[in-house]
């Protein structure tokens, strides 16, 4: 029996499962990938379970670990995931917290709500183009004009990431493939690299490394578009902290 699930992904989520290990609470953390894990604290207070869930998949996790409650600390981007998450905790009737990226405040960029909206602002230029947003959006970027020469996408440094690029027509010297985060010196080699005006990224937050792209783009003079979070409620990583230590 543990205390509590952890849903992670984040660096927040790693955070929570660190505290738990230093406060010798018996944990468990759900990861998606064999990275994630690596990502983790080794300890005899911390089970670590790497691999994709769909709802029934969690229904039964939940059920076998006897958990007090789940955190969902998944990235605030993985909507369907979060949603798996929540009907599984209402299913077997498990408390449900969401653990919340905080956010950067900044005025230096232009703010989009969704891929579609994306696709047309860049469509409205011919600018070259440096994508931050992760391997799961680029299909949907190949609906930009004349993407094949204008777009560079960044993604995780793995071979069937780079295959799938290729295989939608992004040639694999335009596929920056590195692990992050990443300073302001490397987003500023990127985006010499790429040639690109524009830098496109998620709302990633302090610990998703926002902070230096937005200064990256401003040195080298290229316009940031932003991809906005999807709205939710939820708890900060010290409220969660209280919550579990009550």
């Amino acid at each position: 029996m543990c205390e509590l699930l952890i849903f992670g992904g984040t660096t927040e989520g790693r955070e929570l499962a660190e505290y738990c290990c230093e406060k010798r609470i018996r944990s468990a953390v759900c990861v998606a990938t064999d990275y994630g894990a690596e990502l983790l604290p080794v300890s005899e207070y911390l089970r670590i379970i790497t691999g994709r869930l769909d709802s029934s998949g969690m229904e039964k996790l939940i059920s076998e670990l006897k958990c007090k409650c789940v955190i969902d600390a998944t990235h605030p981007y993985a909507t369907e995931v979060t949603v798996n998450i929540k009907a599984a905790c209402t299913v077997t009737q498990m408390p449900y917290y969401r653990l919340l990226r905080s956010s950067s405040e900044t005025t230096e960029c232009r703010k989009v709500r969704n891929m579609e909206q994306l696709v047309e602002v860049l469509n409205s230029t011919e600018k070259n183009v440096l994508s931050t947003l992760g391997s799961k959006e680029i299909p949907k970027l190949t609906a930009v004009k004349k993407y094949r020469e204008r777009l560079w996408v960044r993604v995780l440094s793995n071979e069937d990431i780079i295959e799938q690029c290729e295989k939608l027509g992004i040639d694999r010297f335009r596929v920056i493939a590195e692990k992050g985060p990443f300073s302001t010196e490397w987003n500023i080699e990127h985006l010499k690299l790429s040639g690109a005006e524009i830098l496109v990224t998620k709302e990633s937050g302090t610990t998703g490394g926002f902070p230096e792209k937005i200064e990256a783009a401003r040195l080298c003079g290229a316009e940031v578009i932003v991809l906005e979070r999807p709205l939710e409620k939820g708890y900060t990583l010290d409220e969660i902290i209280k919550i579990i230590s009550e």
